[in-house]
């Protein structure tokens, strides 16, 4: 009989993952799809909520990719350690340069040596604040590495070697940087295109034009003695228009008084 020839998938194909065989599935991946390589200490922490609602449904399609690289394989020594203790004293423990040297390595195999085409990222609370312009600016690159902290932190020397841009969640301290990359993964791949369906969506939530989103409404008409504000029942498009950017206004003043005078400055 003659050999069968492989089916053609088309713009799919299945590709190899980092991620221990046991917890993750085989996935089609749409050729050139954005890429975000985790470097963690916990791979199993992934997809977490990004296998979730449209972000899951999106990563089943192939429209985007993850890939986990297990720090612990790169540790020294009998008991693969990835920390030391901190070179002038003090407590905790902090990341190998050379473990980590030589996960990043590995995440790098594939990409573009551009950070512009493929940031590579450090979760760090002392890193410059994560906000919708940085997810932007993620989600046009071919895909992302990020490196997930633990402990006191990571050896200088290897962020510097790597070029490695320090991000922040938020001006708090996390136990490890796995839900800070989850987080931030969400918010750039919902701005891939094809992943909301809807693209209009993005446009007016908040931060998308400098403001917080103005209030929505649905049905009932009326619940708890409290009607949905006349004007949204209009049909008059302009004005309702303007009745948004009033009340985006006036959140965004009252709310958050900083990205209000940053959005005057730029008006």
């Amino acid at each position: 009989m003659p050999e069968k020839k492989p089916k053609s998938h088309g713009r799919l194909s299945i590709s190899a993952s980092l991620q221990p065989r046991d917890l993750m599935e085989e996935r089609p991946r749409i050729k050139g799809a954005w890429t975000a390589k985790i470097v963690t200490l916990f791979p199993q922490a992934f997809p977490g909520v990004l296998g979730q609602s449209l972000t899951g449904r999106a990563l089943d399609q192939g429209l985007w990719a993850l890939e986990t690289i297990d720090l612990r394989p790169f540790g020294k020594g009998k008991h693969k350690n990835v920390d030391d203790t901190p070179a002038g004293g003090g407590a905790g423990m902090v990341l190998r340069a050379d473990v980590v040297h030589d996960a990043l390595r590995q995440a790098a195999f594939g990409t573009p040596p551009s950070r512009k085409d493929w940031p590579v990222v450090y979760l760090s609370p002392r890193g410059k604040p994560f906000d919708q312009a940085m997810a932007k600016r993620w989600s046009q690159a071919e895909g992302l590495t990020m490196l997930c902290g633990r402990f006191e932190g990571v050896d200088q020397r290897v962020l510097e070697y790597h070029r490695v841009e320090e991000v922040s969640l938020g001006d708090f301290v996390l136990t490890g940087g796995e839900i800070a990359a989850q987080a931030m993964i969400d918010a750039t791949v919902r701005l891939i295109p094809g992943v909301l369906g809807n693209e209009d969506s993005t446009e007016d939530e908040s931060h998308s034009n400098g403001l917080l989103e103005h209030p929505q409404y649905t049905r009932p008409a009326e619940w708890q003695g409290r009607p949905i504000p006349e004007v949204l029942l209009s049909g008059n498009h302009a004005k309702i228009d303007e009745w948004r950017r009033e009340q985006a206004e006036e959140l965004t003043k009252m709310r958050r008084p900083d990205l209000w005078e940053k959005y005057r400055s730029k008006s």
